[in-house]
């Protein structure tokens, strides 16, 4: 076995070293270049940090067999095509979060070995990606959401000349610190205060989606006095001969006989959302914008800056028009929930 490099042999590993993203290879580059230039096994390996029989390894693989690239990318897929459909089907329903229990499964179920990093790679053939799954209420009927688009697209189109539409629902956000995902520096831990105390701020809102106007009131509590208050309020701000439509959802406070007898009175219809339907009321898209701006990783030392903050993003946001048409829509995303049928 030669173990010398020729001048264009050398040239060529330096030009493939700068050009190579995989490290593993760059670290056998290495160990061959340094190899030729007359430094030890340990010398090399305490250079890169390596062991001396890898790098004796990896100097063998290329003066014998001119080799760079590793050959450990994982267990080939042996599955045939009936077990890979069984798998597909098997992953689709389980949701696994770790690559090893898969392992586990296969080789229980079809006497099978597979490497994580080789059913890893048969995970990526097959469509599957790790990300978290989208939590929906587990009571969630798609067929009775479907009726209400329904119902409400007649809605909309009867009420384009003579009446307003308003999505309605009471929010609470809590003096607390939401952690959410954000862009940190690698390798560093960051650190965000958290209150102790779960006070909270009551909110009543509403929504239109012909100009997005948002009304909003804050309560000391939420109940059938403060909703009726909210009613009329909104009752004010338009003429009487003006209908005008709410839509919420199914709270006792919603239902009760004294808002329900109000708004029959005084030209107000209400519309209540299928049980467990968040998705179908276009102000929970406002709540989630207010997370966004207010709690989400911000830490405020008093509950009165707090508050302050929540109230402020009424103020600022409802100037906003052209961010609220585009967060604030009624294109409707019908959930299903597996105790359904969609």
């Amino acid at each position: 076995m030669n173990n010398h490099l020729t001048p264009s042999e050398r040239d060529e590993l330096i030009k493939s070293h700068r050009k190579e993203r995989d490290g593993r290879i760059r670290d056998r580059i290495k160990a061959v270049l340094a190899f030729d230039e007359g430094y030890s096994y340990s010398e090399i390996s305490r250079i890169l940090l390596l062991d001396d029989e890898t790098i004796r390894r990896h100097v063998d693989d290329y003066f014998s067999k001119a080799k760079l690239k590793p050959e450990n990318g994982g267990s080939k897929s042996d599955l045939d095509e009936n077990e890979t459909a069984k798998l597909v089907k098997h992953v689709e329903g389980m949701t696994y979060p770790y690559v090893k229990d898969i392992c586990t499964y296969v080789k229980l179920n079809f006497g099978k070995l597979y490497s994580v990093s080789g059913m890893t790679k048969w995970l990526h053939r097959n469509n599957f990606c790790h990300k978290k799954p989208h939590a929906v209420p587990a009571k969630a009927n798609a067929q009775a959401q479907k009726a209400f688009v329904k119902d409400y697209e007649h809605l909309s189109k009867d009420a384009k000349n003579k009446g307003l539409i308003y999505f309605s629902d009471s929010f609470h956000p809590q003096y607390q610190t939401r952690l959410a995902c954000g862009w940190i520096l690698r390798g560093t831990r960051k650190n965000i205060a958290t209150t102790a105390r779960q006070t909270r701020l009551n909110f009543i809102g509403a929504v239109s989606l012909d100009g997005h106007k948002i009304i909003h009131t804050e309560v000391e509590r939420v109940n059938a006095q403060t909703i009726k208050s909210f009613l009329k309020s909104l009752r004010k701000r338009h003429t009487p001969e003006k209908e005008i439509h709410v839509i919420w959802d199914n709270a006792v406070y919603h239902k009760s006989k004294d808002v329900q007898s109000y708004a029959k009175d005084s030209n107000i219809e209400l519309h209540y959302l299928p049980p467990y339907s968040p998705n179908l009321n276009p102000i929970e898209r406002l709540w989630k914008m207010m997370h966004e701006a207010v709690t989400y990783n911000r830490y405020y030392e008093k509950f009165l800056d707090f508050r302050e903050a929540s109230l402020n993003f009424f103020k600022r946001t409802g100037r906003r028009k052209a961010l609220l048409r585009k967060r604030i829509t009624d294109r409707f995303h019908i959930i299903n929930a597996p105790m359904f049928a969609s």
